[in-house]
């Protein structure tokens, strides 16, 4: 009696039915983050716990930080030491307007979106005409410059920074001094900025980016400018920095120099590399996780640093595409 002859396609077909698909196991993610994210305010209000609440903004907002970088690090290879001044520009342009009694939020951020466009604009063009080790330099020395010019300005509290009275006012918004408002303008923000970068990297733009940064000599025989649009991934990376600042400044009410430190700029860079570098939700599942660590570590020993640098070079090790590639396919960039 022969033995059932079995169909190897038809045994592979099932096979890959039964294992777990990696891209639904994301999108589950996806949705529990978001529907925990909506809930959280009225949980913290239930619980009497309101500094989760501010810590979850915190959160969103360096999010916002971290993905900006990732367009310019993770899709165009591009690594910036000096990042963190477009966050203090963002801060400072809440800190200083205040400080003269001006209050509108809507200016405020013009401002502070106009000035960022202008230095990343120069600071771009010069940077971008270097590559590898020299730009990390010459992007960390124009940090290092903004730094400096911020720790300069005495009428504006130097180095001791610079406390803001009131938080930035938007016509038809409530109040920012209500903390679940600010955390739902953050999320919505955090929610357009990844829908952006989604759509910028799926569509010609982002292929361009990436192929300047894989085969630079190919793409510009085909015609693409390689400054153009790296410049322009400049730019826009820094504007989502300056946006990052801006909320920052509304949070914590506070302008200090220290959120222009390479320091800082080194910590969005290890979130997304902690995340994942080159693929959208990254960046904000690094902050959560980068967050999380340094709170509850910080609890426990006083030499938490290393015990999270340690955390960081065991994911590094074991996955290459960060915490978020481990619930995702390879050739999935979401």
């Amino acid at each position: 009696m022969s033995a059932p002859r079995v169909d190897s396609g038809s045994l592979a077909h099932a096979m890959t039915a039964s294992q777990p698909k990696p891209r639904k196991l994301a999108t589950g993610l996806l949705v529990l983050v978001l529907l925990f994210g909506l809930s959280l305010p009225g949980l913290t209000h239930y619980f009497e716990q309101g500094f989760y609440l501010s810590l979850a903004t915190r959160m969103v907002i360096i999010a916002i930080a971290a993905s900006g970088l990732n367009l310019l690090m993770g899709y165009g290879g591009l690594v910036s030491m000096g990042h963190a001044m477009f966050i203090g520009i963002g801060v400072y342009a809440v800190g200083i307007t205040s400080a003269h009694g001006l209050y509108s939020g809507w200016q405020q951020l013009a401002m502070a979106l106009g000035l960022t466009t202008v230095v990343a604009f120069f600071t771009g063009l010069i940077s971008l005409r270097t590559r590898g080790i020299a730009f990390i330099m010459i992007s960390l020395a124009f940090g290092q410059m903004l730094y400096f010019l911020a720790i300069s300005l005495e009428p504006y509290g130097g180095d001791d920074g610079l406390p803001i009275s009131h938080r930035s006012q938007f016509d038809w918004l409530p109040s920012l001094d209500q903390p679940v408002v600010l955390y739902y303008l953050s999320l919505v923000v955090l929610g357009l900025v990844l829908w952006l970068i989604h759509r910028l990297v799926q569509g010609r733009f982002g292929y361009v980016l990436r192929g300047l940064h894989v085969n630079e000599l190919r793409m510009r025989s085909a015609g693409f400018s390689r400054l153009r649009f790296q410049l322009c991934a400049y730019i826009l990376s820094a504007l989502l920095c300056t946006v990052a600042g801006f909320l920052l400044a509304n949070l914590t009410k506070f302008a200090s120099p220290s959120y222009l430190s390479w320091q800082s700029s080194g910590d969005l860079i290890l979130m997304v590399v902690l995340g994942g570098l080159g693929t959208v939700v990254g960046p904000l599942v690094g902050a959560v996780a980068f967050l999380m660590l340094e709170e509850w570590l910080s609890g426990l020993t006083q030499h938490w640093m290393a015990v999270l640098g340690l955390c960081i070079f065991a994911v590094a090790l074991w996955s290459r595409r960060g915490i978020w590639g481990w619930f995702t396919p390879v050739s999935n960039k979401s």
